[in-house]
């Protein structure tokens, strides 16, 4: 037996049969010029290539159910590519161009759906645009075919796996979510990674700081992962193996135990009531979140819901996330939810959030996490802030909705985000589409600046959530994304706990509700101290709401102070 170490991410004890990932191949179109007795021999190679990727995707097509509504959206897309490998017109316009402009077939193919493509673009119809991408995306399926290049898709993972790789996208790791998953290796990735936060919803045990990993361990061979530990154990004997079973069977038994706090409020020892909120990223995980207790959703991350459906599959094309798909999606967390608060965040994407959207322009920075990321992109690209919020407020009618804007620094930002809103209050009301009027309006405190300035910012929000992954990380200038150096990415440096208490301090003198909805207010250590600083309301994973409330059941709020007292130098 072997044992790999590495860093702690999400807790949790799986065992099964490796899988490893393999690297992406990148596509490199060659360009040159051919002579007229090669044209028959490349056309060939163009019709094989269509016929097997045809093949592939009918294979596909039967595989899907034609009555599960979770199964529609891909046959939509299937029979759409279908249809256009079939189309006789545009293989007409490759064929003339192909054999007057004498390039190599590859390059043809690739030159004609791009043109293809851009014309349909620059159309104005946004149906005629998204099938722009289904072309990219399905003569790119055709040319990997045609230089041997074959893209792992993620949905080929089987059940029962424990995941090795050297990374993994937030949207590979949605579409594993929906798998029965045994566990997450991965060499790259910090504690606070998305991936690791999608991990911690969905109950996957996750280690990561596994260097190399991919290359240490075969496929087949049975690991056991304990995300607690940060162990990855290869080959174990029969005893390991029954040694951890028996952990998982008391860790069951634990989850049981915890039912008891199902339907009960979360109180203090001493009868402070909090309020535990869910975070979520997907409608679907609503009920999750209804299923485990919640008060409410504190944070539910719209940048997930174009990465779930980019996420189809590893080939699938950038697409346009409309108001209406936006709409439908934001009316059932609402009413999922009943009366209970919904905290939609608006579209958080840039940074280490690649969102694959033809409506989000690709920008290369040097810096992504300090460049055009979250409110500042949507203020750069207001159509589709504006889709987004026209989407939110028609959705606003079905439940109790707050509205949330991330990575806030300034008092003006905030102002420009809100002049937004009322165009968009202003466009629906002349349109005669109901929406609620006076839906909170509040903002992510993330970053320094908001903090120190968070006496200013009461002024224009209606509330204030604490998103302490970015806080840390941009407070102490760690990357959390980077496992190189996780030991720097401390949520208890006293820099970050008084930018905290800053922050409550403000809140509490505006009389505006302040929580926490990053991982902090997940953690039993520094629910203490949060608790102890003042904050009542914690969102969460849906799966830490019960160990929550036995937690606060078991101290005083002297006692929490006390705790906390400590952490913050005696403040």
């Amino acid at each position: 037996m072997e044992v790999f170490l590495g860093i702690p991410a999400a807790d949790g004890i799986g065992i099964g049969t490796a899988f490893v990932i393999p690297e992406a191949v990148k596509r490199a179109i060659p360009q040159h010029h051919i002579n007229i007795d090669q044209i028959n021999r490349g056309w060939t190679r163009f019709e094989n290539a269509v016929q097997t990727v045809t093949v592939n995707l009918s294979e596909q097509l039967d595989s899907l159910s034609r009555t599960d509504q979770r199964d529609k959206a891909q046959r939509e897309i299937f029979e759409t590519y279908v249809l256009m490998l079939e189309d006789p017109v545009f293989k007409e316009e490759v064929r003339d161009f192909y054999k007057k402009e004498l390039f190599n077939i590859e390059y043809t193919v690739q030159f004609k759906a791009e043109e293809y493509a851009s014309k349909l673009r620059q159309s104005g119809n946004d149906y005629l645009a998204e099938r722009a991408q289904d072309i990219t995306d399905i003569f790119g399926r055709v040319l990997d075919e045609m230089l041997d290049i074959h893209p792992f898709d993620i949905n080929s993972v089987p059940d029962g796996s424990v995941i090795l790789a050297t990374s993994l996208s937030s949207s590979d790791t949605i579409v594993l979510s929906k798998r029965k998953i045994a566990g997450l290796a991965l060499t790259e990735g910090g504690v606070s990674s998305h991936v690791v936060i999608l991990a911690r919803n969905y109950g996957i045990p996750t280690v990561v700081g596994l260097e190399a990993i991919t290359s240490k361990v075969r496929n087949g061979e049975t690991v056991i992962i304990d995300g607690k530990a940060a162990e990855l154990l290869v080959s174990p004997a029969r005893s390991t193996i029954e040694e951890y079973k028996q952990k998982i069977r008391e860790e069951y038994l634990r989850k049981q135990s915890l039912k008891a706090f199902l339907n009960k409020p979360a109180i203090t020892k001493d009868g402070i009531l909090f309020k535990l909120y869910a975070n979520i990223g997907t409608p679907e995980e609503a009920e999750m979140a209804l299923a485990e207790g919640a008060d409410g959703i504190g944070l539910f991350r719209t940048e997930f819901l174009y990465m779930a459906q980019s996420g189809a599959s590893m080939n699938a094309a950038a697409r346009s996330f409309s108001e209406q798909t936006q709409f439908e999606a934001y009316k059932t967390v609402l009413q999922t939810m009943g009366d209970k608060p919904v905290t939609i965040r608006t579209l958080d994407a840039g940074g280490d959030k690649l969102i694959n959207s033809v409506d989000i322009p690709v920008f290369d920075e040097k810096n992504p996490l300090m460049g055009l990321r979250a409110v500042r992109l949507c203020l750069e690209c207001p159509n589709v802030f504006k889709t987004q919020l026209r989407a939110l407020y028609r959705a606003s009618v079905y439940g109790n909705l707050k509205i949330m804007f991330p990575l806030i620094t300034s008092v003006e930002q905030v102002k420009q985000c809100l002049e937004i809103v009322n165009q968009v209050q202003t466009e629906l009301s002349n349109e005669k589409i109901p929406f609620k009027k006076d839906t909170p309006v509040g903002i992510m405190v993330e970053t320094a600046a908001a903090a120190l300035i968070s006496d200013c910012l009461v002024n224009v929000t209606d509330f204030f959530s604490l998103g302490t992954n970015d806080l840390t990380q941009y407070t102490l200038g760690v990357d959390r994304e980077n496992s190189h150096v996780s030991s720097l990415y401390n949520e208890f440096s006293l820099a970050v706990l008084r930018l905290i208490e800053m922050t409550i301090r403000a809140g509490n003198d505006a009389n505006i509700p302040v929580s926490v909805c990053g991982e902090m207010a997940g953690k039993s250590d520094s629910i203490m101290v949060l608790a102890g600083m003042g904050i009542r309301n914690l969102s969460m994973s849906p799966k830490h709401i019960s160990s929550t409330k036995e937690l606060l059941s078991h101290f005083t709020i002297a006692e929490l102070e006390a705790i906390s007292a400590k952490h913050l130098n005696n403040l």
